[in-house]
């Protein structure tokens, strides 16, 4: 059988999506699509290893054996004996799944409340005609190799989030933005990384790649992470099974009112903090409901040490889950929208406290729409418990506003501009018109804003560096402003005039 190349593939799986485009929800039959992608996988390459063990043993029985395998599928659920049938397929389908992720406690949950069985939205004649498509090309290893098939997956993913608009960027953060964010924090060999957002597992992911484009041993990584969204935690572990991850450890559920850590002994998550060497995420953008009422009396788990944030913008409290996570030799990237960097208030105040204990090492900032349905610019805050000695009591301010591809829908970071600024951070030394090192003494006369553009312009002429640090000035007054309104709320429900 012919091997399909990397676009034939990609091509191939989109056409699956291309079938339900109309009879499913948009934001829905992406489930669908990967579950039936991740069923297909599975089936071809058990039927591949039972050739292989049967070749060699001769032994049918023994060849069918479930520890002889990587997974097991059952007989009566494998694709071939779905494929039997005219009638009820999607009943049929459900039942496929559930038995996998029974007889596999590493996939247990990983289909969701995917429902095939549900007429309206699948006749038989639909799923026929899916099916199909599917059986078009064999997953073997032999056919696609984990790297490819896994690559092929990221592009769906892509391609859904690129579909899904703002609602997109819940669940996938562009490729090069990461990529950016695991050239700053250098994975090693034998780090543990941790994501407490991790959407589909591409930052954890892109750590085990960068180790491999290295050559280096990338199964030596301790991959964690925690999701809330039950249908994304589904797409991220399949995600690492389709790239042959076979040990990385995700949690379910909330990471700022429940976060969880997988605990080797007992082999099963626990609340709790862990202590990683290396963690990266972008949490979701000023949260609305994060969790204020339980952090406004004290975080049950500790993880409040500079201030409590205020109620709608949660930001901070991903930041400081984040570093309480860290050990006291690591590393975090994080990616926040720039209000973080100048807002006044309770996040002046914790801005403030972390510049007091110097845990902030760097500010990147980046160019306007690279994100799924955010226009708005973010940056990217770079965090150490403990800095070496010549960085002390210095930040390092990145301004890449002027460092990116335009593009049709969205703009994009190249290897080259990924390179630039990473080694930036790196070099942690002033560069015209992109990055400058400023000492903490700086930021606390200019109120402890770390607004981007008051330290490093990268317009061509003075106009624009007038213009830009007219704009500092106002987004600096408007902290404050929203300081001294907040102060005035406060004072006003003490007195009972406001709830």
């Amino acid at each position: 059988m012919a091997k399909l190349s990397q676009a034939e593939l990609e091509r191939h799986l989109w056409g699956a999506a291309d079938i339900l485009r109309g009879t499913v929800d948009a934001g829905d039959y992406k489930q669908y699509i990967f579950g039936l992608l991740f069923y297909k996988r599975l089936c071809d390459v058990w039927d591949e290893e039972f050739e292989v063990l049967l070749a060699e043993t001769g032994d049918r029985q023994e060849a069918a054996d479930p520890d002889e395998h990587r997974f097991d599928v059952p007989a009566e659920h494998r694709w071939d004996a779905v494929r039997k049938h005219a009638t009820q397929i999607g009943q049929r389908l459900n039942n496929a799944l559930a038995a996998i992720e029974d007889a596999n406690l590493r996939l247990r949950g990983v289909f969701g409340d995917v429902d095939f069985a549900n007429q309206d939205r699948f006749s038989d004649a639909l799923l026929e005609k899916l099916l199909s498509h599917f059986e078009k090309h064999r997953l073997r290893n032999a056919d696609v190799t984990a790297d490819m098939l896994g690559d092929a997956y990221l592009y769906l993913i892509k391609m859904f989030a690129e579909g899904a608009g703002k609602k997109g960027g819940e669940f996938y953060t562009p490729r090069s933005i990461v990529r950016l964010m695991v050239e700053i924090v250098e994975p090693r060999p034998g780090m543990s990384i941790y994501d407490p957002t991790c959407g589909s597992g591409g930052m954890l992911l892109e750590a085990v790649q960068y180790l491999k484009d290295r050559g280096e041993d990338s199964r030596s990584l301790a991959l964690h992470g925690q999701e809330k969204n039950f249908a994304t935690w589904g797409i991220a572990e399949i995600n690492l099974f389709l790239h042959n991850v076979d040990d990385a450890f995700i949690a379910k559920g909330d990471t700022i009112l429940s976060p969880k850590r997988y605990d080797p002994k007992a082999r099963e998550f626990v609340e709790g903090i862990g202590a990683y060497d290396r963690v990266l995420a972008n949490p979701p953008f000023s949260e609305k409901v994060w969790g204020y009422d339980v952090w406004q009396n004290g975080d049950p788990f500790g993880r409040d040490v500079y201030g409590c944030p205020p109620k709608g913008y949660g930001d901070l409290a991903f930041v400081q889950h984040m570093l309480a996570n860290l050990r006291d030799d690591g590393m975090l990237a994080v990616v926040v929208p720039h209000g973080v960097l100048f807002r006044g208030g309770a996040e002046g105040r914790i801005r403030q406290a972390m510049l007091e204990a110097d845990v902030i090492e760097a500010v990147v900032g980046l160019a306007p729409n690279l994100f799924y349905g955010a226009g708005i610019p973010a940056a990217v805050l770079v965090c150490r418990k403990h800095k070496s000695t010549e960085r002390r009591g210095k930040v390092l301010i990145v301004n890449g506003d002027a460092t990116f591809q335009p593009g049709k829908a969205q703009n994009v970071l190249t290897d080259d501009h990924i390179y630039r600024l990473a080694e930036a951070v790196h070099g942690f030394a002033d560069i015209d018109k992109l990055a400058r090192v400023v000492p903490v003494e700086e930021i606390a006369v200019n109120g402890y804003s770390l607004n981007i553009s008051r330290y490093v312009q990268t317009g061509a002429d003075t106009e624009a560096a007038n213009v830009a640090a007219e704009v500092a000035k106002l987004q600096d007054l408007i902290a404050i402003r929203n300081q001294a309104e907040a102060v005035m709320f406060e004072h006003l429900r003490r007195l009972g005039y406001v709830e």
